[in-house]
């Protein structure tokens, strides 16, 4: 198993240096900065997955897990809004083809949105009307469309399925059809400005729907034939390593300046405080490899078969877990040590912790099995 190279490795230092300078101004404005964002659409970090059919970069998993970690590494929010924003842009791969190029085509394309089915579209002649409300929506005040689940229905009734459940399709809407409502009152992930949205007698049309199934696929390559479930466990626990990394970053820096100034720290805490530190270090690595291997075989598993086998995914989901669990447990370990700064709300040690605390209470990954 080979050892996972730090996710600095990834980016350049100027890149860095741009998004960590606008962290707190992000958190300030509820939103990420003009200068983050415009490294975010000259590098196309939003086209990541989109189809290379609409003019994105529609890069293979490995590649686009592995950029999303770096980039929660380089800040939690400006990660977390490229994760989520990105991996709507995947849908691409079974939206209708001219819906598709009309949407993709935008050089600042962002879809923000949620999972959720908490709305409704009523049928009509040559499309749907949709009503709802959704909370939680990354990046809603940079996005140019929204993505949403409603609840089909036909006549003021829903629309069941043979199970007698009702049936949901997923929407593409444009932003300036959507009312945003201020709803991100958190202590951390504050620049991502994931807001709550509200559509009200919105027309789409019917090209603008689509699914997430093997049989739905419009663009039938290999990343739009790999699970959405796994997708999702990985990318978000990539993030959540990436945070965690940034934190043991700036505990080697904290605790050498506490070796170096510290008169009253006994040798035996010395050594319990650099020993813990290599502990998380290491623990974290190994868990990395195995999380990184999981995801590679499952990617390489799903270009040379229609479909992966069912091991190997469980073994992606597994990983994209344990990962998850130990990044904050590793941050939780290290905090008691870091003393006061770590508590103030001024300080980037503080923010990374912050940030890790409130990505991680994301519903999919709160339990191991």
């Amino acid at each position: 198993m080979k050892n996972e190279q730090h996710p600095s490795a990834l980016l350049q230092p100027d890149w860095v240096k741009i998004i960590r300078a606008e962290a707190f101004a992000a958190e300030d404005a509820g939103m990420l900065q003009p200068k983050q964002l415009e490294l975010m659409y000259e590098q196309q970090w939003l086209k990541m997955l989109v189809p290379k059919a609409y003019g994105g970069l529609e890069l293979d998993l490995p590649a686009q897990i592995r950029m999303e970690e770096a980039l929660s590494w380089a800040d939690g929010s400006f990660g977390w809004v490229v994760t989520l924003c990105a991996g709507a842009c995947w849908f691409g791969g079974f939206i209708d083809a001219v819906a598709a190029i009309e949407i993709f085509t935008n050089t600042k394309v962002c879809l923000a949105g949620s999972g959720a089915s908490t709305g409704t579209a009523q049928r009509t002649n040559d499309g749907f009307i949709l009503n709802g409300h959704w909370k939680y929506a990354s990046g809603v005040k940079h996005a140019t469309h929204f993505t949403a689940n409603c609840i089909i229905q036909e006549n003021g009734k829903d629309v069941l399925l043979a199970d007698g459940s009702p049936l949901v399709l997923s929407f593409v809407i444009d932003a300036n059809a959507a009312a945003l409502v201020p709803a991100w009152k958190y202590i951390g992930m504050m620049g991502t400005g994931s807001h709550a949205f509200t559509l009200n007698n919105v027309g789409v049309p019917a090209n603008r729907s689509f699914e997430i199934t093997p049989n739905t696929t419009v663009v039938n390559t290999p990343l739009y034939r790999y699970p959405f479930f796994q997708l999702a466990e990985a990318t978000l626990a990539a993030n959540l390593a990436g945070m965690a990394l940034h934190f043991v970053d700036l505990c080697d820096v904290a605790f050498a300046n506490k070796l170096a100034e510290s008169k009253r720290m006994s040798e035996g805490n010395k050594v319990t405080l650099m020993n813990d530190l290599q502990k998380v270090k290491d623990n974290l690595q190994s868990l990395r490899n195995e999380f990184y291997e999981a995801v590679d075989t499952s990617w390489y598993a799903g270009l040379s078969e229609e479909i992966i086998p069912g091991e190997i995914l469980q073994r992606v989901s597994r990983t994209s877990r344990l990962l998850a669990h130990a990044a904050r447990e590793s941050v939780d370990h290290l905090y008691p040590y870091c003393g006061l700064q770590a508590a103030s709300p001024d300080t980037e040690i503080n923010q990374v912790w912050r940030d890790l605390h409130t990505a991680s209470q994301h519903a999919l990954l709160s339990f191991l099995e």
